[in-house]
């Protein structure tokens, strides 16, 4: 017994494995993952190859089928089997739906190499816009579209009219991303393409309308008129659209926005706290494109950002800064897309980046793009509060392997310098500790970002001593220049020595007495560390690069008219100016010819008018005090501090926050359009995508937009059901005013109003309208007690009418038919008169 149990039990054991294994592919066959049969294609023999004509030509639906898996899988591998075109066109017309579909799809690819055969299968694809199956009559159209011959066009026109009305969501948005083939094919079918456009505008589907938004642009991008009865059903059809088909819709809806809507204006300015007034079809557009911010497509989610940029009021900018946030992680591609774009806005929402900053900290693994937005982004939100944080990451940066990075980091801490007092020691000391780097681009960098310091806090100095008061003694700018001074030698980077030759020529004049009140060492007016960097420069000048070439030349020359009279140096400014006379380069020629002319009346004073080195160049001679004008003042102000996608930076936080909200517009308006766009990536022009038409003074009219779904609906009634609801209610029921049905769930897009002969009236929610019906039946009643008497009066006499024409007819029917007649003529008028009221 227990051995026939166990043979029982492995027996169903294995049967159960075989039922699981066939479960398994059946359900994985349509992901061609059972058994490899999908990747078996891709693997073809040339015996293989040679076997696909035999197939196509067999009566064989299995031997065909495999024929054409086989060209689709060599057409993904990027092989040329246009040579099966014939063969393939033969099956057009077949009854198996699998290998229709393959064939569309390989005449699609070849379809414009072999016009002329294609031709041959136009009938085919005719019938097959007849097709029960919704999908064989989309690939008929795509592929008919796709046969890129003029002569057929108004077939394909047809065929796309034909396909716009069809019950079919799916064929209509095949028929709307057809329109812009046929209209680059031949433009002169463009009245007929736009009234297709102007029926699938109609179309009530979501499915659709991102296609016909495509269509749009490609075919009548500035025909924003068409879009005034459809603007709020778009608006709100919006939420239901697929992803792409919302990309495509937002930025419709941006240029018909910007071209037939009105601006926000300020309404009153208290402060900071600015209120703007927004049309309603503008916050009709914001509020339906807000929920998009979650959307896990990265695209939607920058269309809605570019809408809420462009369209929104400056107080609704800090919405758009979250979503972005999110997106850095979703792949390094996206990333970049993103960082780029808020580089673009970074000045109108630093406040909002500011208290995320720690999303845009540098990675190790970023890419330099991605690496250098990240930089310029901390750059733009360094605050009081902050300042110390990012020093220490920008001081970290400094030593990356990234020449570009380092770079960045350096001026950056330069820029916190300038716009944070508070951190100018920090700085200054991290900059003076980079000197000493083994690396020339820390060195060079450094140098370049202590030049600009210097000239600040000398001009700053100077303006206090104009005032009167005492510079602050934080640092010395003559103390950072000295100690560059004496470690030229060090520098072996080209930019880095001009620019510390250039301080020493600048600032080399030295007080009369310094703090102690003792005679500072050197020749007279000069600082002592100035004549000594003049004389290794003289040893070196013809190993000097050009650019260093010509700031040693003007350092002698600055010196020169400091002390005429020093011996030393008038001897190494006839050197330098020998060896710059004959120098290769011509600029350098012209720069030393030009200096010594502008010295000649410095040179003829000191060594008198017959002297051979003096040279008479003619022309006015200036005076020493003229010369020393032309040489050290006039210089460019580097307070300013000039970002390097152009735009300006402010000098402190404070600022900047100031003028958030007052310069938001000025902002949108200087990129052009090129916030979430291609052109932002790529930098140039890519078509209408980013052409963003300006404001308008004042909008359209906003009725041009209204249309019968915006209407109030009216609750009509039968003729037979009004004539007896009368017959019921009496006289009050024909002096009641009209009843309005409006939606409940939310607030009709017309305001949800009645208007009462002429006038408008406010919105009544349920409680209120029986509220004003029973006030209305109260009076009635009341001003009806009176008239009892006379409407009973009335009534007998009525009905004795009605005996009489009875008695007259005989058998009552020509004269009832006129009653009826008549009744419907009169709830005819009622009705006509309750829509017009409604009107």
């Amino acid at each position: 017994m227990a051995a026939l149990n166990l043979n029982m039990l492995t027996e169903n054991a294995s049967r159960l494995g075989m039922r699981l294994q066939e479960t398994l592919s059946e359900h994985t066959r349509d992901l061609a993952i059972a058994r490899g049969t999908g990747s078996a294609y891709l693997d073809n023999p040339e015996e293989k190859v040679k076997n696909i004509a035999k197939q196509l030509d067999s009566n064989s639906d299995r031997e065909k089928l495999e024929a054409m898996k086989r060209l689709i899988a060599l057409i993904s591998r990027g092989r040329n089997v246009s040579e099966f075109f014939a063969q393939v066109v033969k099956n057009v017309a077949s009854h198996n739906l699998e290998i229709r579909k393959l064939v569309y799809i390989y005449l699609l690819r070849y379809a414009e190499q072999e016009p002329d055969l294609a031709l041959l299968s136009i009938n085919t694809f005719q019938k097959d816009l007849s097709d029960p199956n919704p999908l064989i009559r989309a690939m008929a159209l795509r592929v008919l579209s796709g046969i890129k011959v003029p002569m057929i066009g108004s077939i394909v026109v047809l065929a796309i009219k034909k396909c716009a009305a069809d019950i079919s969501p799916y064929v209509r948005k095949a028929a709307a991303l057809a329109i812009p083939k046929i209209y680059h094919l031949d433009s002169t079918h463009q009245p007929e393409l736009i009234n297709i456009i102007c029926t699938l505008l109609k179309d009530q589907s979501p499915l659709s309308i991102g296609s016909v938004a495509v269509a749009f642009e490609a075919v009548c991008p500035t025909r924003l008129d068409l879009l005034h009865q459809h603007y709020r059903r778009l608006c709100r059809t919006l939420i239901d659209v697929d992803e792409w088909g919302q990309v495509d819709l937002l930025n419709l809806l941006i240029r018909y926005a910007r071209v037939m809507l009105p601006r926000p204006i300020p309404s009153n300015e208290s402060g900071s706290n600015t209120q703007f007034e927004v049309d309603s079809d503008l916050r009709l557009l914001l509020t339906s494109a807000e929920p998009l911010f979650q959307s896990q497509n990265p695209a939607v989610v920058l269309a809605v950002a570019r809408v809420f940029y462009y369209l929104g009021p400056p107080t609704d900018l800090p919405k758009i800064v979250p979503p972005l946030l999110r997106l850095l992680h979703v792949s390094s591609e996206v990333e970049r897309v993103i960082l780029t774009n808020l580089v673009l806005i970074s000045s109108t929402v630093s406040d909002v980046l500011a208290k995320s900053y720690t999303h845009l900290l540098v990675r190790a693994d970023d890419s330099r793009q991605v690496k250098k937005n990240k930089i310029q982004l901390l750059r733009s939100v360094v605050n009081a509060d902050n300042y110390t944080s990012l020093l220490r990451e920008f001081i970290c940066y400094a030593d990356d392997a990234d020449d570009d990075l380092v770079a960045d980091s350096i001026q950056a801490i330069g820029y916190i310098a300038r716009i944070v007092p508070e951190s100018t020691q920090q700085c200054l000391t991290a900059l003076m500790s980079f000197i000493q780097s083994k690396h020339d681009v820390i060195v060079t960098n450094a140098v370049l970002v202590l030049k600009s310091l210097v000239q600040i806090r000398m001009q700053q100095q100077q303006s206090i001593i104009a005032l009167g008061g005492l510079p602050p003694q934080t640092f010395s700018p003559l103390d950072i220049i000295s100690r560059l001074a004496r470690r030229i030698d060090e520098l072996r980077h080209p930019k880095a020595r001009a620019c510390v030759v250039w301080l020493v020529g600048q600032y080399a004049a030295s007080l009369p007495t310094t703090e102690n009140g003792h005679t500072p060492l050197g020749p007279e007016g000069i600082a002592p560390w100035a004549p000594d960097v003049l004389r290794k420069m003289a040893k070196s000048f013809q190993q000097e690069a050009s650019h260093v070439k010509l700031q040693i030349i003007t350092l002698a020359a600055k010196l020169l008219v400091l002390n005429p009279s020093d011996r030393t140096i008038g001897l190494l400014n006839r050197y330098i100016f020998s060896l710059a006379r004959y120098d290769l380069d011509y600029d350098v020629r012209d720069r030393g010819r030009t200096l010594s002319a502008l010295l000649a009346g410095v040179n003829a004073n000191i060594y008198g008018e017959n002297d051979d080195a003096h040279e008479d160049v003619g022309g006015v001679v200036l005076r020493r005090e003229q010369v020393r004008v032309v040489l050290f003042e006039g210089k460019s102000n580097p307070a300013e501090d000039v970002a390097k996608d152009g735009k300006q930076h402010f000098s402190s936080s404070t600022s900047r926050h100031h003028g958030k909200q007052t310069h938001a517009y000025i902002a949108a308006e200087d990129d052009h359009g090129r916030f979430g766009s291609l052109a932002a990536i790529t930098g140039r022009w890519t078509g209408s995508d980013n052409y963003l038409p300006d404001w308008l003074e004042e909008g359209t009219e906003s009725s041009l937009r209204d249309s019968e779904a915006d209407m109030p609906q009216v609750l009509a009634y039968t003729s037979q059901s009004s004539t007896a609801a009368r017959s019921i209610a009496g006289p009050a029921a024909s002096r009641a005013s009209p009843v309005i049905l409006t939606p409940t769930g939310r607030a009709s897009p017309a305001g949800s109003i009645v208007r009462q002969e002429g006038t408008k009236a406010a919105y009544m929610d349920l409680d209120k309208f029986y509220e004003d019906t029973e006030e209305t039946e109260e009076s009635e009643e009341s001003g009806s007690e009176g008239d009892d008497d006379s409407d009973e009066e009335e009534d007998e006499e009525a009905s004795g009418e009605e005996e009489d024409a009875a008695a007259r007819s005989p058998g009552g029917g020509s004269e009832s038919s006129g009653d009826e007649d008549e009744s419907e003529d009169d709830s005819a008028d009622e009705n006509s008169h309750l829509q017009g009221t409604t009107r």
